[in-house]
């Protein structure tokens, strides 16, 4: 049986593969759970012996496909309680992921069933991000790019916000960006700052370099003519 912990490196390496479709550096992994490298490096070595990742020395890792097997579940746990606390429950959505951190672990398979029944089998979380299957298989990675690298005048539609910062999701909820609202691009400054029209809110909203980040956003809609 793996730990609470083993799960959470699994998870984290999963989202970054998934980020940047490339071996994840020891670095990045620490950089995600806030730990040291040694620490990281201990536990890749114990992860690796029970076959769940593939380690290169200077190069990385990557998850076998037992261990990806092991992160969709837990990522499957994770965004379905998310989805559950914010719908039924009347979470914000800026609270729910440290709870689901919380409780990924230890819920039965029997209970991860009936809250997606309860659901209606959603494919998104509450911030856009795609929930794998019940037969775990690794969803289809979304095409949304950052917002930062569109253009002014474009129109673009969010689809996901990144989840681990409750202070930017309260900012972006305050101004309404979330996912399926659309954007307006106003103007994008030479330092990152990036000001859009949302059209929940019907407002100008500016987004700093470091929280337009966690925005992304689907290609540009095409215009009727």
């Amino acid at each position: 049986m793996l730990s609470d912990v083993m799960e959470d490196y699994l998870k984290a390496i999963y989202q970054l593969q998934r980020d940047h479709d490339e071996r994840v550096k020891t670095s990045e992994i620490a950089e995600a759970l806030d730990v040291t490298s040694p620490t990281v490096t201990s536990m890749l070595e114990k992860l690796g012996d029970r076959g769940l990742v593939d380690r290169e020395k200077y190069r990385g890792v990557t998850l076998t496909d037992e261990g990806e097997t092991v992160a969709l579940e837990v990522v499957r746990h994770h965004r379905l309680l998310e989805a559950y606390l914010t719908e039924h429950l009347d979470y914000d959505w800026s609270e729910v992921h440290a709870e689901a951190d919380r409780l990924e672990h230890h819920i039965s398979e029997d209970f991860e069933q009936r809250v997606a029944d309860a659901l209606g089998e959603p494919t998104v979380d509450p911030h856009g991000s795609p929930i794998p299957s019940a037969d775990l298989e690794p969803p289809e990675r979304p095409d949304g790019k950052s917002v930062t690298e569109f253009s002014e005048g474009d129109v673009v539609v969010v689809e996901e916000v990144a989840d681990r910062d409750p202070e930017v999701l309260s900012y972006l909820a305050d101004h309404g960006v979330e996912p399926g609202v659309e954007l307006e691009i106003r103007e994008v400054a030479p330092f990152g700052m990036v000001t859009a029209r949302s059209s929940a809110s019907e407002e100008d909203v500016s987004l700093p370099e470091g929280v337009a980040h966690h925005v992304r956003v689907s290609p540009p809609a095409e215009v009727e003519s």
